[in-house]
């Protein structure tokens, strides 16, 4: 029988990373109906190229981050955990959310798009209903929208608990070790190879929205970052090693997203589907996205391994606080897009405006109440402390002060 692992310290570094990408995402999902070139949910009359810019720089790495992150989590929630308590744990985080979700926080991003579309309907409580016949999106109006990542993690958290488990016995743990430390030295950037060669085999193939069934490339493709971040997780080699070659990670970063807008800005990108310059292309992007991913931990681990009140208050939030974002930007915009202002303007009136509800949203009606805890996929708040009344002094007729301790 496997002794209980010894506790691991918390890894703020991670937390702050978790945070920094989830706050980036509300402002790329804000820019999404101003960006040029990409269909959206709801589009302004006049979009920006440069605003798209931004946004294609962001979606070269920001979804891998998240999933290596949330496979470094895995790691700690699994722990020597039997394997029935892990599934029940993730189904609580993650399927509770996820249907939740579908059945409420989705629905009034799907009407504000058919009203957009001139759809007419009585009332919301007229159009709800819609969306248990169960016709998927966008013929239909049933749908996990953004909630795709919690789909897919849950997933992943599945597809990997035969691995995960194996590398967790005492030969498997061999395994874990040798592999870290390999990684623990200039070999880590040779994983970016098989999530290129992921992209060049399977995204050109499947590279459909986020259903599972058309988008087995990025599927796959973040199911290695997933899995990257599980062998990572104690790999301290791996860590110091990034931390040191931080700058290095953040040079073939940057080279790489040259070399893929150079090709693009020039219009010289080869031609799409299975040929040698379009495989070499993908892999360019797969390598890209790992140097990026190797940058962003090396410089987190650096300069981000603190704990304070924000921390904590937007670590515990921040599920939850992917979970509403892009609805509240949805209605938002839905009503910002009928302004006769600049692109720019709407933008960043859409992103704050957006930012700020959702903060209160969460704030006000989420992380007071239990059962809004639970169907955001919150661990319950501890349990408040109790006073325990001491005996009294029998000095000068005096009590002591009540003593404190938790419940």
């Amino acid at each position: 029988m496997n002794a209980p692992a010894p506790a691991r310290p918390r890894r703020h570094d991670l937390d702050w990373l978790r945070v920094i990408a989830i706050v980036l995402l509300l402002f790329f999902h804000s820019a999404m109906p101003y960006v040029a070139e990409w269909e959206w949910h709801l589009k302004n009359a006049e979009t920006s190229p440069l605003m798209m810019e931004a946004s294609y720089f962001l979606s070269r790495w920001r979804m891998a981050l998240l999933f290596l992150i949330s496979g470094v989590g895995t790691s700690y929630a699994l722990g020597f955990r039997p394997a029935r308590g892990y599934l029940r744990e993730r189904a609580l985080r993650l399927l509770v959310p996820l249907h939740f979700g579908i059945l409420v926080i989705v629905p009034p991003q799907i009407y504000m798009e058919r009203l957009a579309q001139g759809a007419s309907y009585a009332s919301y409580l007229h159009f709800w209903p819609s969306i248990l016949q169960g016709r998927p999106y966008p013929e239909g109006n049933t749908s996990w929208h953004h909630l795709w990542f919690i789909g897919y993690l849950f997933i992943y958290s599945v597809a990997a608990l035969p691995l995960f488990l194996y590398l967790r016995s005492e030969r498997g743990r061999r395994v874990r070790a040798a592999i870290a430390a390999r990684l623990a030295g200039p070999a880590l950037y040779l994983l970016g190879l098989p999530l290129g060669l992921i992209l060049a085999t399977l995204y050109v193939r499947w590279s459909g929205p986020e259903n599972v069934i058309d988008d087995w490339g990025r599927l796959v493709y973040y199911f290695g970052f997933f899995v990257a971040g599980y062998l990572l997780a104690e790999a301290e080699g791996a860590w110091r090693w990034m931390e040191t070659n931080r700058r290095a990670s953040l040079g073939l970063a940057v080279a790489s997203i040259v070399a893929i807008n150079y090709l693009r800005w020039n219009d010289v990108e080869p031609a799409w589907g299975y040929n040698p310059g379009n495989a070499a292309f993908l892999m360019l992007q797969g390598c890209n996205a790992w140097f990026w991913v190797l940058a962003i931990l090396g410089f987190g681990k650096r300069h981000l391994s603190f704990r304070n009140r924000l921390l904590d208050y937007a670590g515990e939030g921040i599920y939850p606080f992917y979970v509403l974002h892009q609805t509240v930007i949805v209605i938002v915009a839905f009503y910002v897009l009928r302004a006769p202002d600049g692109v720019w303007a709407k933008f960043w009136f859409t992103s704050f405006v957006s930012l700020g509800l959702t903060v209160a949203i969460y704030d006000l009606l989420v992380r007071p109440f239990r059962v809004t805890r639970f169907l955001f996929g919150m661990k319950n708040p501890p349990a408040a402390p109790r006073t325990v009344p001491a005996p009294p002094r029998v000095v000068a007729g005096a009590a002591e002060p009540a003593l404190t301790v938790e419940a």
